[in-house]
């Protein structure tokens, strides 16, 4: 059986340090844009098809440069700036970890999100893992109005994998920097024009299908049941995302 499931994960859930930064972060833009501040969530990925379940996500910092491997790092890129990107403090690395674990998967709101049961999909997802752009995480190296971080490495996946990127959006009253700029980074790789910056997904508690490759299947969003297990366990410790 494939899926593809969508992950948030609060901004700092694992730390304070990420936390603190994310809040001023957002004080700063809400002052700028004269709106109230908005929760601000982390995405990963968790991607099952019938060889094994692999869990996709951007993590920051590197906890060692031994496990790499174990870890199934596929990507890794300096951090605000390339001068300081040969320390593996100031890097980062986008994990495609068979059989893996999200460390802060019992802090996730309104998840998992099944977005795809597509097998072509799944797949496809799984092989652009490694294609994914290295631009300096935190800065706009690409031109497209944002930064680049971990969301952007998710919105990318997702788009170049064909999935229907305009439904999407975090859970209420939350936001994902970075999401509009891995979608506008795919969309001109594809030849596609760049749409919207409202990138939005239903609500939880309402099902909207997602197209298909194949004509007649349309994978539907499903929200988790109250009460219901999820698939991937947190650690015991926390890593940091971005």
């Amino acid at each position: 059986m494939a899926r593809i499931e969508l992950w948030w994960l609060p901004l700092g859930a694992g730390g304070w340090f990420v936390r603190l930064n994310g809040r001023v972060y957002e004080a700063v833009h809400a002052l700028r844009e004269r709106r109230r501040p908005l929760d601000l969530y982390h995405s990963a990925l968790v991607v099952q098809v019938p060889e094994g379940r692999f869990v996709v996500e951007n993590c920051w910092p590197i906890p060692d440069g031994e496990g790499a491997r174990a870890r199934g790092v596929a990507v890794e890129g300096p951090v605000a700036s390339e001068r300081i990107g040969r320390f593996r403090a100031f890097r980062y690395e986008v994990r495609c970890w068979r059989d893996g674990t999200i460390a802060d998967a019992g802090a996730a709101v309104a998840s998992p999100q099944v977005v795809s049961r597509d097998p072509v999909r799944a797949r496809r997802l799984l092989e652009l893992v490694g294609e994914l752009p290295r631009p300096v995480w935190g800065r706009d190296e690409l031109g497209t109005g944002e930064m680049w971080n971990s969301n952007s490495v998710v919105g990318w996946l997702l788009a170049r994998a064909g999935l229907a990127v305009e439904e999407i959006r975090p859970p209420a009253g939350g936001r994902a920097p970075g999401w509009a700029a891995g979608v506008a980074v795919a969309r001109r790789q594809q030849g596609l024009p760049r749409r919207t910056h409202d990138q939005r997904l239903p609500a939880p508690g309402h099902e909207r299908a997602f197209p298909s490759p194949d004509p007649g299947r349309e994978p539907a969003l499903r929200t988790p049941d109250p009460g219901q297990e999820r698939p991937v366990p947190a650690h015991a410790g926390s890593h940091g995302h971005t």
